[in-house]
């Protein structure tokens, strides 16, 4: 493998996990179902959720406004090691977000990824997420009122 691919391997797969958390904080399931193999699999052990195939995360991720008030995530790139074809990795993730029933949080965790080359480039046949510290003090902020003219 050349450099040259190296390097283009490790800009798309790092590509691909920014998209990741884009399509997380629009909501956008549909997108984020796409982002996986048609067999991969989302695994939240601390929700608890597993999600096998791109169906089932769509399907999850229309059930998210019902539990979810808001969620801020943000990606810090991690290790990458490919493999040809595959490929593994760890992402970092700092995220702060409320729950509808009231309930919520700041953690900081790590998502052990394993990635597939597909003919529509890198996908993640899986994500697991680990969090390493959680708080679950009421959040003292709120999200401010959206003017539709602003955006």
């Amino acid at each position: 493998m050349s450099d040259f691919q190296v390097i283009a391997d490790r800009v798309e797969i790092e590509a691909l996990r920014g998209e990741f958390t884009d399509a997380v904080m629009m909501r956008d399931y549909d997108r984020v179902a796409s982002l996986f193999t048609p067999d991969g699999v989302w695994r939240v052990p601390d929700i608890p959720a597993e999600m096998t195939g791109q169906e089932q995360i769509r399907a999850w991720g229309r059930r998210v406004p019902e539990f979810v008030d808001f969620l801020v995530q943000n990606t810090h790139p991690g290790l990458i090691q490919l493999d040809g074809d595959t490929a593994s990795g760890r992402a970092y993730m700092s995220e702060v977000g409320r729950g509808r029933d009231g309930r919520s949080g700041v953690n900081y965790a790590i998502y052990h990824d394993r990635y597939q080359r597909t003919p529509d480039g890198w996908k993640f046949t899986e994500r697991v997420y680990e969090i390493r510290y959680l708080d679950e003090s009421p959040l003292t902020g709120s999200v401010p009122p959206r003017d539709a003219d602003a955006r």
